[in-house]
C-alpha cells in the first residue's frame, strides 16, 4: 500500500483497514503466470500481458476474456478479478478459472475519492499492464482515470456517443432507432466519453423489447471486447498523446466497425 495516502474512514470515523497483504498474493506467481512462463520459455515467446478485471455483476464479458485466454487467442494473464459487490457472480466465474479474486465494497468508504484510492492500491498490487472494466458500475474519479491513462478499457452497450449512461436499450427503442450496438473505448474522466476503438452494430427489429435487444447486443460485446484486448496485448493498440487511439500506428479519428475490419486488422 502506498505510504503517502492516508487510509480512509467510514462515516462514523472508524478507520478502514487496508486489505491484508497476505490476501493479495502478488509476491507469488498466479497459476496462469506459472503456466505462461513455462510455455513462453519453451517457445521463446514473450510473456502474456498482465490484466486486472473490475466487475460489479454477472461477468459475462469477463467470461469471454477468460475463454479467450484459455484458448490462446488472448495473450493475457488475468491476475485478479476485483468486485465492489460481494454477490457478483463474476467472482464465481473467476474462481472456477483459478483466478484470484478480491472484494472491495464502495459502501465501506466515506466518499468516492477514498474508495478509488484504495482500489488503485489494490489493483497496483497485481502490477497490471491493462485494467479492464467489465460491467463495473462505478463512476470513476479523475485521479483514478489519470493513473491508468492509456491502459484502462471499458465496454458500453450503445453506439457511442449515443446513449451514454444507463438504460441504453430502452432509450434506443424509445427513439425508434434502426440500429443499436456496443462500443469499446479508452476510459477518460468524461462518463462514457473516452475515445472509441471498436463498435458492433445490431439491427433493431420491429418487435424488439429491451431484453431481446440487450441479448443480441451482448453477443456482439463478447466479440468486440476480446478483439480490442487482443490488439492491446499484442502491442498494436495504444492511446496517443493527442487523445486518439492508434491501431498499428494509424490514428483512429472515428471508431472502427467490427463488420468492416480487414483480415490484417483481425490477425
Amino acid at each position: 500500500m502506498s505510504p503517502t495516502r492516508p487510509w480512509p474512514q467510514t462515516p462514523d470515523g472508524t478507520s478502514i483497514q487496508a486489505p491484508d497483504p497476505h490476501h493479495v498474493p502478488s509476491q507469488s506467481p498466479s497459476p496462469c503466470e506459472s503456466q505462461a512462463a513455462e510455455r513462453s520459455q519453451a517457445a521463446g515467446e514473450a510473456l502474456p500481458l498482465s490484466v486486472v478485471v473490475l466487475i460489479s455483476g454477472s461477468g459475462s464479458n469477463l467470461q469471454a476474456l477468460i475463454d479467450g485466454a484459455a484458448s490462446g487467442y488472448l495473450p493475457i494473464c488475468i491476475q485478479a478479478v476485483i468486485a465492489n459487490v460481494q454477490e457478483a457472480y463474476g467472482l464465481e466465474r473467476a474462481r472456477r478459472a483459478d483466478i484470484r479474486t478480491q472484494v472491495l465494497s464502495h459502501k465501506a468508504f466515506v466518499d468516492r475519492e477514498a474508495f478509488d484510492a484504495a482500489l488503485m492500491d489494490l489493483i497496483d498490487s497485481f502490477h497490471p499492464g491493462l485494467v479492464v472494466l467489465a460491467g463495473f458500475m462505478r463512476i470513476l474519479t479523475p485521479g483514478f482515470v489519470a493513473h491508468y491513462r492509456g491502459r484502462l478499457l471499458n465496454i458500453h452497450p450503445s453506439l457511442l456517443p449515443r446513449y451514454r449512461g444507463l438504460h441504453t436499450h430502452e432509450r434506443a427503442l424509445a427513439a425508434q432507432e434502426r440500429e443499436h450496438g456496443a462500443t469499446v473505448h479508452f476510459v477518460t474522466a468524461e462518463l462514457d466519453g473516452g475515445p472509441a476503438i471498436l463498435q458492433a452494430r445490431v439491427p433493431v427489429a420491429a418487435d424488439d423489447d429491451a431484453s431481446r435487444l440487450a441479448a443480441r447486443v451482448l453477443v456482439q460485446e463478447h466479440r468486440i471486447y476480446p478483439q480490442v484486448v487482443r490488439w492491446f496485448a499484442q502491442g498494436r493498440l495504444g492511446l496517443g498523446s493527442d487523445g486518439l487511439p492508434r491501431l498499428d500506428g494509424q490514428a483512429l479519428h472515428q471508431s472502427l466497425r467490427l463488420d468492416l475490419l480487414t483480415p490484417d486488422q483481425l490477425a
